[in-house]
């Protein structure tokens, strides 16, 4: 008897052609209503590893890092989830309604910035079994925004995720009627920007600007006149990012096309000469250098803070070997490593000012972390 190769195993798995109509409707209703059951216990699980913030022991800067990363969600389906589960955890009826299929992920999104302890119960009754379009217009009957363009208007960070139309571009430098005001009402404009990769080597960046910024794009196509006749943007966005990118490197780890070779002298044992930090820098490749249990590397390069392992309350010398790159959400495991029933109990860093992230460098109780900002 020939064993069937596992190639074979898979395509009668998944062919469904000697289902009867019939059964091939009761299992694909069967399968929608355990993808709804999973899809709840999968928001509550999102919300409480996140409300644990487990996601950092794993070496992960952010939920969204570990979904997409770890778990191997889509950016857009874990930015909709993450999104979607403290919602769900602050009104806990959302997950009954979301496993029986009352209501789905994309309800609960445009729900989450109307729902209040008042008005819940009301809301979410109303919202269930709507269509998307049809939810839109609830909300707009309910909460009616003006239709007159707001000068200011706060961006959810899914700005960061939403598609844009595959439309080409206007053209490759810009005109001055390009920064003028429009001469009649118009519709808000995407807040979004993107980069999409094009072709090997090649890159679209799409992106909507203000006045000012226009205004500065433009005087500086003029004043490369000579260099960049064309005004290319490409060419004069190169040129900018090199200027900036030497200017940060600079602030941040002291970098120097000629370094000095006198150092600055100083009596403060926090200061961390510059010459240390470029070395630091390079050595740890710009990147926080915390491991989880699993052997993962935090990635992240924003943020990012030198880390005295042998604190200067110690003794902990500003040398290159006591020093090691860690981002403000790695040190709080570093630092502390204290798990009570399993949760990593440090604030979030979002949530604290950066006065306190200061003061806690200068003068953590446990002694052990000893931070400097970059």
């Amino acid at each position: 008897m020939v064993r069937p190769r596992e190639g074979d195993k898979v395509m009668r798995t998944y062919s469904l052609s000697h289902l009867s109509d019939g059964d091939l409707l009761r299992n694909l209703a069967s399968l929608v209503v355990q993808e709804r059951a999973t899809t709840a216990a999968l928001l509550a699980h999102i919300a409480e590893v996140d409300a644990r913030r487990l996601y950092v022991p794993a070496g992960f800067p952010s939920m969204h890092a570990y979904c997409v990363h770890e778990l191997r969600l889509s950016e857009d389906s874990a930015f909709r989830r993450i999104r979607a589960a403290p919602t769900a955890l602050q009104f806990p009826r959302i997950f009954d309604a979301v496993a029986d299929g009352r209501l789905n992920v994309t309800a609960v999104i445009l729900l989450t910035p109307y729902l209040t302890l008042g008005n819940a119960d009301e809301l979410l009754a109303k919202a269930e079994h709507t269509t998307k379009s049809e939810l839109e217009e609830l909300i707009a009957v309910r909460f009616p925004r003006s239709e007159v363009l707001p000068l200011v208007e706060a961006i959810h960070p899914r700005a960061a995720y939403e598609p844009l139309e595959d439309v080409p571009l206007a053209g490759a430098n810009v005109s001055h009627s390009s920064c003028q005001l429009a001469p009649a009402p118009v519709a808000a404009p995407i807040a979004n920007s993107r980069v999409t990769p094009i072709a090997p080597e090649r890159f679209r960046l799409r992106l909507g600007m203000g006045k000012s910024t226009c205004d500065k794009l433009r005087y500086a196509q003029d004043l490369l006149g000579h260099q960049i006749p064309s005004g290319d943007v490409v060419q004069v966005l190169d040129r900018a990012l090199d200027l900036l990118i030497a200017r940060l490197e600079q602030q941040k780890f002291a970098a120097a096309r000629r370094p000095r070779a006198a150092h600055r002298l100083t009596t403060s044992r926090r200061h961390i000469p510059a010459h240390v930090k470029r070395a630091v820098w390079e050595r740890d490749g710009g990147r926080c250098t915390f491991v989880g249990a699993s052997g993962q590397r935090c990635p992240a390069r924003k943020l990012l803070e030198f880390d005295h392992l042998d604190p200067v309350a110690r003794g902990g010398a500003a040398v290159v070997e006591n020093l090691t790159l860690r981002c403000r959400v790695a040190p709080g495991v570093a630092a502390r490593g204290s798990h009570r029933s399993g949760r990593a109990d440090f604030p979030h860093p979002a949530r604290r000012s950066t006065g306190s992230l200061r003061r806690q460098n200068a003068v953590d109780g446990s002694g052990r972390w000893q931070g400097v900002s970059l």
